[in-house]
């Protein structure tokens, strides 16, 4: 079998979702509005955050960060699909392609260990209200944040690394719509099937720990909504943490069907539609679940455009 000389070669071809579609020009149209979508709604809940300082609370400014991953995660991936698509033009350069890998992953590790402190902040707002500034303080805050950015880019970088110094075989299509481990290493042309565990249990360890921190946060939440005196307070509890539930079954579904379930499970056509979901649909509909059904975020929204109309006429 003929070997590539990755370092020298001109590059790969990603042959998404796009390509492979009976309606190409049908999906585009779809995958842009989304895309689209994605940007201004993901923009205007950054937006409304940073300039209402009632907002300014744990809850809020870690939605924040899911805007912002969100925002770059999709930006990483769906801009090239689609200008691609466009051009007729599917190549991508071996370091462009170690960096979209490095970056995707960065940004969906970051997303993942975000969303398990995302459910212990409801955790403590709703069984421990009266301690909730302490163990949320501004310091804890921080420390979570950089804890997801951290670790998810020391993961990325070790992976994107050790995934890309493979030789890879003559045929360089990967059948995909981003460079990710799982169809890169179909290419390779070395056995890699001890790194495949590595990938599995990074998966369980990055996937699976987090969420059951969250399904363990959300029992213990459920148990003590169903204790509150007051219909009005189990009915916001339960509307803030369904919101939250919605975003992490999709999330934590298409990726762990993508890094966990064995790869006997998997085919390119399966793969691209996953993928789809997790980078383009999900960030998306994210700031949408979240802020349709807040009436904080709602708030904030009225506050924020009825200051911008009140001071227009006065610039005038």
């Amino acid at each position: 079998m003929e070997v590539w000389n990755s370092t020298l070669g001109s590059g790969f071809i990603l042959v998404g979702i796009l390509n492979d579609s009976g309606f190409p020009e049908l999906l585009c149209a779809t995958i842009t509005v989304l895309y689209l979508l994605a940007l201004t709604s993901n923009g205007l809940l950054l937006l409304l955050i940073t300039m209402d300082s009632r907002l300014h609370v744990p809850m809020y400014l870690l939605l924040r960060q899911l805007s912002l991953i969100d925002l770059l995660f999709t930006s990483v991936v769906t801009p090239k699909a689609i200008m691609d698509f466009l051009l007729e033009d599917n190549t991508i350069s071996f370091g462009g392609c170690a960096l979209q890998m490095f970056l995707a992953l960065t940004f969906g590790g970051a997303e993942d260990l975000l969303l398990a402190f995302m459910a212990y902040d409801r955790y403590v707002a709703i069984c421990h209200p009266l301690n909730y500034m302490v163990f949320m303080s501004p310091k804890v805050l921080w420390l979570t944040v950089s804890t997801s950015w951290i670790l998810a880019s020391l993961s990325a970088l070790g992976h994107t690394v050790h995934t890309m110094h493979f030789p890879f075989c003559f045929s360089l299509e990967i059948r995909h719509l981003l460079c990710e481990i799982p169809p890169l290493l179909k290419l390779a042309c070395e056995d890699t099937s001890t790194y495949e565990l590595l990938v599995y249990v990074t998966g369980v360890t990055f996937l699976l720990l987090p969420l059951s921190a969250i399904v363990t946060s959300y029992t213990l939440i459920l148990f003590t909504v169903l204790r509150m005196p007051s219909n009005e307070g189990r009915k916001k509890a339960l509307v803030t943490c369904s919101s939250h539930l919605t975003v992490v079954g999709m999330f934590y579904g298409a990726a762990t069907f993508m890094y966990v379930l064995p790869s006997s499970f998997h085919s390119p056509r399966q793969d691209n539609i996953i993928s789809v979901f997790y980078t383009i649909v999900t960030p998306a509909l994210n700031p949408l679940i979240y802020s349709l059904r807040n009436r904080e975020v709602m708030g904030a929204l009225t506050r924020v455009v009825g200051k911008y109309m009140l001071s227009a006429p006065s610039s005038l």
